[in-house]
């Protein structure tokens, strides 16, 4: 038996074009551009929800501490601070601590006109930080009761 080989009349038109391995290459990189993207957002929104968790915390601390003081105390002028400075990782060991939180304590009258008007006042605690050269704020409003305040503590 004898093999005969035969030359395609294609040979050498096989294969694909210049333009078309251009239009590959522009296809796979608008999509590698796009997950990239997506990537960054990804981390960006993790961070910022990190950041926004840590604020919450430094609150309810500053809440808890003014809790635990008598009510004739909290009715002092300028016996609990008016801003605090608190930060990301207060216990790094480095001088890198993260984010800086800096927050303010209000504490004002109780804004409605009742018979016990007296007896409550009202705690707005703010806290800023600054991410990304993008300021943030958070803010909570609470009130203080007289009777709510436990006495044993001081």
């Amino acid at each position: 038996m004898r093999l005969q080989f035969r030359k395609s009349a294609t040979t050498g038109t096989s294969g694909y074009t210049l333009a078309e391995i251009l239009i590959c290459v522009l296809i796979i990189n608008i999509g590698a551009a796009g997950l990239m993207g997506c990537f960054k957002y990804a981390f960006f929104v993790t961070r910022l929800f990190r950041e926004n968790q840590r604020a919450t915390p430094v609150m309810l601390e500053r809440a808890e501490a003014i809790r635990l003081c008598s009510w004739d105390q909290v009715r002092t002028t300028g016996f609990i601070p008016p801003t605090f400075t608190d930060y990301f990782d207060p216990t790094a060991t480095n001088s890198s601590v993260g984010i800086v939180y800096t927050g303010t304590v209000a504490i004002a009258s109780f804004p409605y006109n009742t018979t016990y008007k007296d007896n409550m006042r009202q705690l707005t605690l703010t806290v800023k930080w600054t991410s990304d050269s993008i300021h943030r704020a958070r803010t909570n409003i609470t009130y203080i009761a007289k009777d709510g305040i436990q006495n044993y503590v001081y």
